[in-house]
């Protein structure tokens, strides 16, 4: 692999890797942290993140900028609002929409989510965009298959 992979994380895997220590999400942000990838989201996942760790879990807030920093997570421009339209169809809803079309427009390798319904199973979407969409195990999966291929 001649560069570091773009990994766009949903606020689903970031929140996974910062509530779990040993799962997936938290290896994926330890890739990032020793620059095995090149870990990216948007400005709308990082507040929906705010919000889900205030009401989930506000203890661990101060922890996000820490483990952010470290894996050095890239925060991307937030989409125009004519190219969220376009994407609404694919998924249904205006923040996933958002989501969506940030990453598509970061030139990212995979999309990382726990959100099976409105990424991961939705068919339509799944054939629209040039990248793998997939949980935090099925982007190690990837990332060991595209180690093994180079």
């Amino acid at each position: 692999m001649a560069t570091e992979p773009r990994i766009f994380l949903d606020t689903s895997a970031i929140f996974a890797g910062i509530w779990s220590p040993d799962g997936g999400g938290r290896m994926i942000l330890k890739l990032g942290e020793a620059s095995a990838l090149k870990l990216i989201t948007s400005r709308d996942v990082l507040g929906e993140l705010e919000r889900v760790f205030r009401r989930k879990a506000p203890e661990l807030l101060g922890e996000i900028t820490i483990i952010m920093d470290r894996s050095r997570l890239e925060i991307g421009p937030s989409p125009k609002k004519r190219d969220v339209e376009n994407n609404l169809m694919l998924v249904g809803h205006p923040g996933d929409a958002s989501i969506i079309t940030a990453a598509r427009s970061m030139d990212v390798d995979f999309f990382v989510t726990l959100d099976r319904k409105h990424f991961i199973q939705n068919k339509r979407l799944v054939k629209e965009v040039s990248f793998p969409i997939g949980t935090p195990g099925d982007m190690l999966e990837w990332y060991r298959r595209e180690l093994n291929n180079n």
